[in-house]
C-alpha cells in the first residue's frame, strides 16, 4: 500500500498540522500571558517602592544621596527637578542621566520600559511620579527586567522542545490508530480487487462490528450478492433466449432445406404459410426479449394517463371470441379506471388472455370491478390449473410447466414474466390461485383512478 496520498497519510498529516498549530498558538499565548503577569508584578513593586520613598522625601528624612535597595545592577532611584534634570539619585545611578521623562501634564505618574541604562544591558521598568504639584519634583524608580526575561526565555525554550516532541508522538499515534482502524478497509479492498467475473460467490471479510466499517463490509457483501444474482439471471436469460431462438430458426431452416431438396413434396402456399408462422413466433419472441431488456434498463417510462380497463378487457374478450377457440364470459366485467401506460396494460391483459386460452378446456372468464380504491381484474380458465408449488415459478422468465411445454401450445414462457413486470411498474401486483371447480385464476390489482 502506498504510504503517501492515502487516507491514512492524509489523516495523520491533517491531525499533526492542526495539533501543531493549536499547540503553537497556545504556547504563544502562554508566553505572552506569563510576561504580562511578571511585568505587572514588577510594576506593583515599583509602585510600592515609590510610595515608600515618596513619604521619606516629603518628610525630609532622606539624605542628599537616595538609598540603594538590593543589587546595584537591579534597581535605582532618581529625583528629578522641574526641568527633568537629576537633582538626587541612589549611589549606583549617580552618573546616569534621567532614566525617563516626567509624566505628561495632568498625569500623576507613568510607567515605561527603557533600554540602554548603564547599570545593565537589559531593559528596565521605570516609574516616574509627580511628588508636589506646585514644585514639580519627580521621583523615578527603576527595576531590571532580567528576571522576567529569563523566566520567559526558559518557558519559551521548554515549549520549543516540548511541542515538536508532543506533535511527533501524536503523529505516530494517529498513524498507528488510523492504520489499525483502516486495516479492515484494506482487507475489503484487497478482496474486492481479487474477485473476478467467475468468482462472484466470494465475499469480503466482515469485522462483525456495528461501526461504519462493519456496515461497509455488509453493504459490499449485499452488493456482491445482488451482482451475483443479476449475473446468474443474465446467464440464464442468454442461455434460455438462445435455446428459444434456436427453435424457430431450426424450423425455418428445415422447411427451406426440405423445399430445396424435395420441391415436389410441398406447395408454395404451404411453404410460405409455414415460414410465416415461424417468423411470427420469432418476431414475438424477439419483441418480448426487447421489452424485458428495456424494462431492466429502466427505459420504459410509465405516464400518468387515465386508462379505462373495462374497454381493454372487452377488446381482448372480443379478440378471443373472434378466434373461436374457447367460449368467453364477460358477465362480471364492470367499469374500472386506472392510470399508466395504455399500451403496456393492453399487452398485460392480452398476455393473460392468451395464457388462459392456451390452457382452457372450453371457457375463459373475465372479471373486473373496483374495490376499496383498487381495480381488481381476474382472468380465469377451466384448464388443468397451476399447482401451488409452481405459482411463483410461472412468473419467471422462460418458465413452461411440463404439461404446457408442447409446441402445439406455443409460447416461450415470457408472457407472464412481462405481466408481472408491467404490474410492478404500475404499482400493482398479479397472483395466481385455483379456479372452481378446475383451472387457474390470475388476479391483478391496480390502483384506482377517480
Amino acid at each position: 500500500m502506498k504510504k503517501f496520498g492515502t487516507v491514512r497519510a492524509e489523516l495523520t498529516l491533517l491531525a499533526t498540522v492542526l495539533v501543531a498549530a493549536m499547540l503553537s498558538a497556545s504556547a504563544v499565548g502562554l508566553v505572552v500571558a506569563q510576561f504580562q503577569v511578571l511585568q505587572h508584578a514588577i510594576d506593583e513593586s515599583l509602585i510600592q517602592r515609590a510610595d515608600n520613598i515618596q513619604v521619606a522625601v516629603q518628610d525630609g528624612t532622606l539624605d542628599a544621596r537616595l538609598p540603594t535597595d538590593g543589587d546595584p545592577e537591579d534597581t535605582f532611584l532618581q529625583l528629578l527637578g522641574p526641568s527633568g534634570d537629576v537633582v538626587a539619585s541612589s549611589a549606583n545611578a549617580a552618573a546616569l542621566p534621567a532614566a525617563a521623562p516626567p509624566p505628561a501634564a495632568g498625569e500623576r505618574e507613568a510607567i515605561t520600559s527603557v533600554s540602554g541604562i548603564g547599570l545593565s544591558s537589559g531593559e528596565f521598568r521605570v516609574l516616574v511620579r509627580r511628588l508636589n504639584g506646585d514644585e514639580a519634583v519627580f521621583l523615578a524608580v527603576g527595576k531590571n527586567l532580567d528576571d522576567v526575561q529569563e523566566s520567559v526565555d526558559v518557558l519559551t525554550t521548554s515549549l520549543a522542545i516540548a511541542i515538536p516532541l508532543v506533535t511527533a508522538l501524536l503523529g505516530g499515534l494517529v498513524w498507528w490508530l488510523t492504520g489499525r482502524s483502516l486495516r479492515p478497509v484494506e482487507a475489503i479492498r484487497a478482496e474486492v480487487a481479487d474477485i473476478g467475473g467467475d468468482q462472484l460467490h466470494r465475499r469480503v471479510p466482515d469485522p462483525q462490528t456495528d461501526d461504519e466499517i462493519g456496515q461497509l463490509a455488509r453493504t459490499m457483501n449485499d452488493m456482491l450478492w445482488r451482482v451475483e444474482q443479476a449475473t446468474e439471471r443474465q446467464r440464464r436469460f442468454v442461455a434460455d433466449a438462445s435455446h428459444e431462438l434456436r427453435g424457430p430458426l431450426t424450423r425455418l431452416r428445415s422447411n427451406l432445406e426440405v423445399a430445396l431438396v424435395h420441391p415436389a413434396t410441398v406447395t408454395r402456399e404451404e411453404l410460405l404459410a409455414g415460414l410465416l408462422g415461424d417468423v411470427e413466433d420469432l418476431q414475438k419472441l424477439v419483441e418480448d426479449l426487447l421489452f424485458l431488456a428495456r424494462s431492466e434498463a429502466g427505459t420504459h417510462a410509465v405516464p400518468d394517463t387515465p386508462v379505462d380497463l373495462d374497454d381493454v378487457v372487452l377488446d381482448e374478450a372480443r379478440r378471443l371470441r373472434d378466434r373461436g377457440n374457447v367460449r368467453v364470459d364477460v358477465s362480471q366485467v364492470s367499469a374500472a379506471r386506472t392510470s399508466g401506460d395504455g399500451g403496456q396494460l393492453v399487452r398485460a391483459v392480452r398476455n393473460l388472455a392468451s395464457n388462459a386460452e392456451r390452457h382452457a378446456a372450453s371457457v375463459v372468464r373475465f372479471e373486473l370491478r373496483e374495490q376499496d380504491g383498487t381495480c381488481v381484474l381476474v382472468v380465469a380458465d377451466d384448464g388443468p390449473g397451476v399447482p401451488p408449488e409452481h405459482r411463483e415459478e410461472v412468473f419467471k422468465r422462460f418458465t413452461r410447466l411440463d404439461e404446457g411445454r408442447s409446441r402445439d401450445h406455443g409460447g416461450a414462457g415470457l408472457g407472464l414474466a412481462i405481466v408481472q413486470d408491467i404490474m410492478t411498474r404500475h404499482a400493482g401486483d398479479v397472483q395466481v390461485t385455483s379456479a372452481m371447480p378446475t383451472g387457474a385464476r390470475f388476479v391483478v390489482h391496480l390502483p384506482r383512478t377517480g
